[in-house]
């Protein structure tokens, strides 16, 4: 079944991305898709083969630069030794002006994973200062010693200037630690916090994702809080997919992140913000930024009209007057991708 399953996302995704046969006049396919605005050019990073990478001005059209990696580093096999260059849930962050783009390495359904981080001075591919360096890997999780898996980094610095990544999929759930000032390590001695879970009996045996279907956090300041942004339920499945996005909120980076009703996420609390409908299976893996004056969520969403194909969206955010995020159904049918040459 897990095999299927993700045979089902790289086939849509090679479909997309080399046949060039995307649906709905050439709308971008992606999963897990993350974005940073330089001056009047939006980037967009997605999970895909060595990395999937495109440009726009207007968020709308896109171009596609290919791939970030053109042939994976070499401790990519010692982590998983079936590794086939498909990267996972990236995030792209800006610091020490320098982009940093952290991307997951991983065996389907197991915690053989590890985050690694490359690095480049532009995100423009005709300067000459466009030239990608991989630092290797930043934390890596093991079947059976660990109950977590490395995989999904998401970056937020917070106001005592201090920066972390949280991470996380299935098994205990969302964790985060603090980034060395070069942001490649965890900072020593090292300081991990829970942020977000869902059940899970301590019987289940250590080995197995399931139950406890949560990935994919994303952190957002807006105003007096931070938002934990994450996924529940299942990607990946075409007409089966049922992802849905939640949301808490803190003071605190580190949390505790509270839900509306005041339930602590790491206590299985969650806001829903996203949910599939009639027009879509599952949305998720979210990731939120200011653009202007306005706040757009990024993510992916399963097409109901065509067959479960993971279509790009982004999409305006509105705040309640009690500050809590709220998207408008209909504006995620209207949003479409362009996929242009």
């Amino acid at each position: 079944m897990k095999t299927r399953i993700w045979l089902y996302c790289f086939s849509v995704l090679l479909s997309s991305l080399v046949l060039g046969k995307n649906l709905n006049a050439q709308e971008v396919i992606a999963h897990d898709p993350v974005m940073i605005q330089v001056k009047d050019k939006f980037y967009l990073f997605t999970t895909g083969l060595g990395v999937s990478f495109y440009e726009s001005t207007d968020l709308k059209n896109w171009k596609s630069h290919g791939s970030v990696f053109k042939e994976s580093p070499a401790w990519t096999k010692d982590v998983n030794p079936t590794f086939d260059g498909h990267m996972w849930a990236p995030d792209i962050y800006f610091a020490n002006d320098t982009f940093y783009l952290y991307y997951s390495v991983s065996a389907f359904g197991k915690n053989t994973s590890a985050i690694g981080v490359v690095t480049t001075k532009s995100l423009d591919p005709a300067s000459p200062h466009y030239k990608w360096t991989d630092h290797g890997i930043v934390v890596r999780s093991y079947p059976h010693r660990d109950l977590w898996n490395a995989i999904d980094p998401a970056i937020i610095k917070d106001e005592q200037g201090d920066t972390w990544m949280s991470f996380g999929s299935f098994w205990s759930g969302i964790k985060m630690f603090k980034l060395t000032e070069d942001l490649l390590k965890p900072a020593e001695p090292q300081i991990w916090h829970s942020t977000a879970k869902r059940e899970r009996s301590i019987f289940v045996e250590d080995h197995l994702a399931y139950p406890g279907a949560i990935e994919a956090p994303f952190i957002f300041k807006h105003g007096e809080y931070y938002y934990q942004f994450v996924s529940w339920d299942f990607c990946c499945r075409a007409e089966e997919s049922t992802y849905k996005v939640v949301v808490g909120r803190s003071k605190s980076v580190t949390g505790p992140y509270l839900d509306k009703e005041g339930k602590a996420m790491h206590l299985g609390g969650g806001t829903i913000v996203i949910q599939g409908d009639k027009n879509w299976y599952g949305l998720g893996h979210n990731s939120i930024y200011h653009v202007g004056d306005e706040t757009k969520i990024v993510f992916h969403a399963y097409d109901a009209n065509e067959k479960g194909w993971p279509k790009l969206k982004i999409v305006d955010v509105q705040w309640s007057q009690d500050g809590w995020p709220t998207v408008k159904p209909n504006d995620i049918v209207k949003y479409k991708s362009n996929l242009i040459k």
